[in-house]
């Protein structure tokens, strides 16, 4: 696909064919997403997947079985892929504490930085991520933990001083998708969200 078209068809996918994805398929996904600017280089980023079976833990500990009943979307669960990307904090203030950066003084503690620039690099692997699914054919949605980050850290042995900045469920899309209420809101106009020359 020209990369416009990858863009522009990019939809938030909330229902899934069970079929598996190709492992040639999502490792081409995977290193696209690991190949994205570091505020200093400093690649503090991780991407954990789960695959088939694997994803039940996954639900286990962010959507326990007695929840599942109401839950609006029940065919995210049928996604063959979830990838959780997985910032590093520490490695960043390691990294701007070298003498190539110490100048900066954002190698002093996480509160030194006024963006977390840990948090930017790993939403652009997000990004980059689900750009290339709809690259490979396939369909993407970015969630959020909120308050399943530690069940989900645990019940994947993340390491407590990194941080996941939400799940990608990949896989085929259903041919039938119930859009949720945010989808129907309007998108801003392009002379209202571009500001030439200033605001």
């Amino acid at each position: 696909m020209q990369f416009a078209d990858v863009v522009a068809n990019r939809r938030m996918v909330r229902a899934f064919k069970a079929r598996p994805v190709p492992s040639d398929v999502l490792d081409r996904v995977l290193d696209l997403a690991r190949r994205v600017p570091a505020a200093g280089n400093t690649q503090g980023l991780d991407l954990v997947v789960l695959e088939g079976e694997q994803t039940q833990r996954y639900w286990d500990a962010s959507l326990p079985m007695e929840r599942r009943a109401a839950f609006p979307w029940p065919r995210l669960l049928d996604a063959p892929v979830l990838i959780i990307p997985v910032s590093w904090p520490a490695a960043y203030v390691e990294r701007y504490g070298e003498a190539d950066k110490a100048r900066t003084g954002l190698g002093e503690s996480e509160e030194s930085w006024s963006v977390p620039y840990w948090y930017v690099d790993t939403a652009f692997a997000a990004m980059v991520a689900m750009l290339a699914a709809v690259d490979e054919g396939l369909g993407a949605l970015f969630f959020g933990q909120f308050e399943h980050e530690m069940a989900v850290k645990d019940a994947l042995g993340i390491p407590a001083d990194r941080r996941p900045v939400g799940t990608i469920a990949l896989g085929y899309a259903a041919d039938e998708q119930r859009p949720s209420a945010s989808s129907k809101r309007p998108r801003r106009p392009f002379d209202e969200v571009v500001h030439r020359g200033g605001w």
